[in-house]
């Protein structure tokens, strides 16, 4: 589901799949395999990806945090 999330974003933004596997220093296929085969996304993981691409670490997973949808 986060997976998800990111990848919807990135795709608005126009942001190319192997920048953010650079700048997060993660192997694309890790990248595609969050984006594309649901795998969970790890803590690390997270944080590196948001990192890269410069949005607060609440930002995918604010509502959830306020209770607002549950998986």
């Amino acid at each position: 589901m986060i997976g998800a999330r990111i990848k919807a974003y990135v795709k608005e933004k126009g942001i190319k799949q192997t920048f953010i596997a650079k700048a997060a220093d993660m192997s694309d296929g890790t990248l595609s395999d969050i984006f594309n085969k649901g795998r969970k996304i790890e803590v690390t993981e997270y944080v590196k990806i948001c990192k890269a691409l410069g949005v607060p670490l609440d930002y995918f997973v604010k509502d959830i945090l306020e209770g607002k949808e549950v998986e």
